[in-house]
């Protein structure tokens, strides 16, 4: 039997758009972070506040729900959000859309850095400047 080879990265975290991406595998880029994770035993995770952010509550939804059966969906505690928040201001950041990015790396530091999926590179590498590990967004 072949060890598992080392994790790339601690997990995967997808915002909105990460979630349309890999639902629409339009994406070689996507497609390699997740084959190299699925190989590694990385998670690959979603909080649940983009769910809000990303599903349209109707048939619309068919395609994210699919990928969401493979994915692993993370619950915003108080402690993820008082975490987000203090991104937020740290990157001195405000409003709906930079809570969002604040909880997606939140999520990502809580289990332990990673790769953040996402059409958002400046807010999120702003925010990760702010992290105690290492975050790193890759577009999609």
């Amino acid at each position: 039997m072949n060890p598992v080879p080392p994790a790339p990265w601690p997990s995967v975290v997808l915002d909105s758009e990460g979630v349309w991406s890999v639902a629409r595998n339009d994406s070689e880029d996507v497609r390699a972070v997740l084959a190299a994770s699925r190989e590694a035993g990385v998670p690959v995770l979603v909080p649940t506040a983009v769910l809000a952010e990303t599903l349209y509550g109707d048939a619309r939804d068919a395609r994210a729900n699919q990928v969401l059966k493979r994915l692993t969906v993370v619950a915003i505690t108080e402690q993820l959000a008082r975490a987000a928040a203090g991104l937020k201001r740290a990157a001195g950041m405000s409003g709906v859309a930079a809570t969002i990015d604040a909880i997606v790396v939140a999520v990502s530091l809580a289990f332990g850095g990673g790769v953040v999926l996402t059409s958002d590179i400046h807010d999120m590498r702003a925010l990760a400047l702010h992290a105690p590990a290492r975050v790193r967004a890759i577009p999609v």
